[in-house]
């Protein structure tokens, strides 16, 4: 899970009900007292978090993935990413298994390049991408095998200029792709001076499909 702040004090929750409890996510509804003293109700889809990868080769292509997504009915452009939803697994460690399952790649280096809230109106999802440098294949044989919507997922590599114009004209548009790729431009611009360490630590060399599907 992803640490997030406290809760203002100045909108107290007076009561939730749940509505619905699902694979993923669950649904409830929150009476809330208002600033003005009024209360209101608010529907609040509760989400386990999430990860994304920015993976950053040495001539600077961004590594996408493109998947289908059944929600939109479309084929997106995205980076590597999953949800937090293996029990005691730390954020890094999540992205480190995403990178490994999907893109077949292990990164020597890690960044936190930025956090976001895909959808705070409805949603208390949030999602970390990280920057991933120094990367390596995965051997043919220790690759993860595909399931559902990833068995149709195919990987490729793009500058990241490229990645950022196509942002800009609409071809992106997955939340978290869309984030990463406008930061990762702008932290480049500074250097990488601005990145947040990435926190906790797994050694790549050590991790292998069955290690990350125990």
């Amino acid at each position: 899970m992803i640490d997030r702040p406290a809760a203002p004090t100045d909108y107290e929750v007076l009561s939730s009900t749940p509505i619905f409890s699902g694979r993923v996510i669950s649904l409830r509804t929150d009476e809330v007292r208002m600033s003005d003293g009024s209360v209101a109700t608010r529907e609040v889809v509760a989400h386990p978090g999430a990860v994304a990868i920015l993976a950053l080769d040495g001539a600077d292509q961004v590594v996408l993935v493109n998947q289908y997504r059944h929600p939109v009915r479309s084929y997106l452009d995205e980076l590597p990413a999953g949800l937090l939803d293996v029990e005691g697994e730390a954020p890094l460690a999540g992205a480190q298994r995403e990178l490994f399952e999907e893109a077949a790649l292990r990164a020597g280096r890690w960044d936190v390049l930025v956090d976001i809230h895909p959808s705070p109106g409805m949603s208390d999802e949030s999602v970390r991408v990280y920057l991933a440098r120094d990367l390596s294949d995965v051997a043919e044989q220790e690759r993860f095998v595909a399931e559902h919507e990833e068995i149709t997922m195919t990987v490729r590599r793009l500058p990241l200029d490229e990645a950022i114009s196509l942002v800009l004209a609409g071809q992106i548009t997955n939340a978290s792709a869309v984030a990463g790729i406008l930061a990762a431009g702008a932290a480049r611009s500074s250097g990488w001076a601005q990145l947040r360490p990435a926190g906790g630590s797994v050694d790549p060399e050590t991790q292998s499909a069955d290690s990350f599907q125990a």
